[in-house]
C-alpha cells in the first residue's frame, strides 16, 4: 500500500487509537488521530486524509454530527467503527453518507480489507471523473457525470458517493441483467459480494 495513504481516526478511546495506529502503521498507512469530534474536523482540514475512521459515541460532538459536517464539504471516504450495532444505527450512518459501517468488536483483518475496498472505490471514482465528459438523460432523469450532479424534473437530487457509484454503474449497463454479486463487487468491492442487504438498502434510496 502506498505509504502516503493517510487515515484519520476519530475516537475518544485512547486504547482503541493505540490499537488501530499499531495495526494500520504495520501495513504502511500514515495515521492521524483525534479524540474529539471538533479536533477531528480540524485535522481533516489540515491533513487532508484519504480516509476517515469514525467512532459514534463521543462526548460533546458525536460521530453522527461529525459525519454530517464532513459531508457538507468533502466526499472523503468514511468508515464508521462503533459499538452501536442496531439495524437502525447502520441505516442512519449510511444515510448520513458513510461509505461503510463496522461494528465492534471487529478483526483487524476485516478492517484492513474494508479499508482497501473503500480506497479502491474512491480511486476508481477519481479516475472516472477524469475520463468521463458526458450527460445521460432518460425521461425526467439527467446525470452530469463530469460534475457528479443528478436531476429529476430539473430538481437537483443529492446523492451520497456510494449512491452515485451505484447509479452510475446501472446507467452504464442500462438494458442489461446485472446479478447482485456483480453490482456488489463493482460498486462496493469483492469483500462485499454477498452483502445483499447493502444493495437492497441503496436500491431503496435510489428509488425514493
Amino acid at each position: 500500500m502506498d505509504q502516503e495513504k493517510r487515515i484519520l481516526i476519530i475516537d475518544d478511546d485512547p486504547n482503541m487509537l493505540k490499537l488501530l495506529r499499531k495495526g494500520l502503521e504495520r501495513h504502511n498507512y500514515k495515521v492521524i488521530d483525534a479524540q474529539k469530534g471538533a479536533e477531528g474536523l480540524r485535522k481533516l482540514y489540515e491533513c487532508r486524509p484519504h480516509l476517515v475512521i469514525l467512532d459514534i459515541m463521543m462526548p460533546k460532538m458525536d460521530g453522527w454530527e461529525v459525519c454530517r459536517r464532513i459531508r457538507e464539504f468533502t466526499d472523503v471516504p468514511i468508515i464508521m467503527l462503533t459499538a452501536k450495532a442496531s439495524e437502525e444505527d447502520i441505516v442512519y450512518g449510511l444515510d448520513l453518507g458513510a461509505d461503510d459501517y463496522i461494528t465492534k468488536p471487529f478483526s483487524l483483518t476485516e478492517l484492513l480489507a474494508r479499508i482497501e475496498a473503500v480506497l479502491r472505490r474512491a480511486s476508481d471514482l477519481a479516475e472516472s471523473r477524469g475520463i468521463e465528459n458526458w450527460i445521460y438523460t432518460c425521461g425526467d432523469l439527467k446525470i452530469d457525470f463530469t460534475r457528479r450532479r443528478v436531476q429529476v424534473k430539473d430538481q437537483e437530487v443529492r446523492l451520497t458517493p456510494t449512491e452515485f457509484r451505484l447509479l452510475s454503474y446501472l446507467v452504464r449497463h442500462a438494458g442489461e441483467v446485472v446479478p447482485h454479486e456483480t453490482l456488489l463487487t463493482k460498486v462496493w468491492g469483492p469483500a462485499y459480494s454477498s452483502e445483499t442487504e447493502y444493495l437492497k438498502l441503496y436500491i431503496h434510496y435510489l428509488r425514493r
